[in-house]
């Protein structure tokens, strides 16, 4: 009988493992699967945060971008006093980083400055790093358009490189350059609008799109370009004619010295004549 009893004990002990086994896994699972979701929503957080300061748009050819547009374009257009509308893709309101671009001080040969936060560097390319990593929310991408989109019709690269310039014509290449071309000379200077943007989208077209052909065409620019009147300009114009008086002013009374002196040295001479007269 006490054989039967540690027999029983035995297989109620079993049972009760067999049991507990699946509860335990059971309960595990969930707690790993959880892990799992927790480490998953980790790794997709941090994606997140690294490909937020993540913009596909390169600004070294936005900047060159409108650098073409500030002397090739806007000089002729501020000649003709037109105002080129917000929809157009070459406003500045559409690159995306203008703002930026305009908080960049450049105090002397070695020395940039953030505008945002005061930060001295001692190149650009500094400044653009420390504009990406620190003043990345202040980009409005919300609407904002890449302007390095465009400089394939802009002729970016004759202002960037000119080791680019010998590069093999691409005739699908200069095809798809000339309709984008003629497509922003058609939404920025539409013919129906009046005289002035007629003459201007005629312009564009010479200026900039007649150049987009791998035959032996015009070259790109051939209005040439209009620089603004610098605050240099301005400075030395006003300093200069500040001087000028002065300067006549100086001539003015050395002649009169001149003058004076002569007429001292005749009432000198005279007077020695009347003396041996005597």
């Amino acid at each position: 009988m006490e054989k039967w009893s540690k027999w029983v004990v035995f297989l109620f002990f079993c049972l009760s493992v067999c049991i507990q086994i699946p509860y335990v896994s059971s309960s595990t699972a969930p707690l790993q699967g959880n892990q799992g979701n927790k480490e998953s929503s980790a790794a997709r957080t941090f994606k997140l945060e690294e490909n937020a300061h993540v913009v596909r748009c390169s600004r070294e050819r936005s900047r060159a971008a409108w650098e073409v547009i500030e002397e090739y374009l806007m000089p002729f257009v501020e000649q003709e006093r037109y105002k080129i509308s917000s929809g157009c893709r070459l406003h500045p309101d559409n690159d995306l980083y203008r703002d930026q671009e305009q908080h960049k001080h450049h105090v002397d040969i070695n020395e940039w400055r953030c505008g945002y936060c005061r930060k001295n560097f001692y190149e650009e390319k500094y400044l653009d790093k420390h504009f990406d990593n620190r003043h990345f929310d202040l980009l409005n991408t919300s609407h904002s358009r890449c302007l390095a989109d465009l400089c394939g019709a802009l002729h970016c690269d004759l202002v960037m490189d000119s080791s680019l310039r010998k590069t093999k014509c691409n005739p699908a290449a200069a095809a798809r350059n000339k309709h984008l071309c003629e497509s922003l000379a058609d939404s920025c200077f539409p013919v129906s609008k009046g005289p002035v943007s007629g003459r201007l989208h005629e312009f564009f077209l010479r200026q900039f799109c007649d150049a987009h052909t791998c035959s032996r065409g015009p070259k790109p620019f051939p209005k040439g370009q209009k620089k603004r009147t610098s605050m240099l300009y301005i400075s030395l114009s006003i300093l200069t004619l500040m001087l000028l008086p002065l300067f006549y002013f100086f001539i003015y009374l050395y002649q009169r010295g001149i003058k004076s002196g002569s007429q001292e040295l005749k009432r000198i001479s005279l007077s020695g004549r009347k003396k041996k007269s005597f």
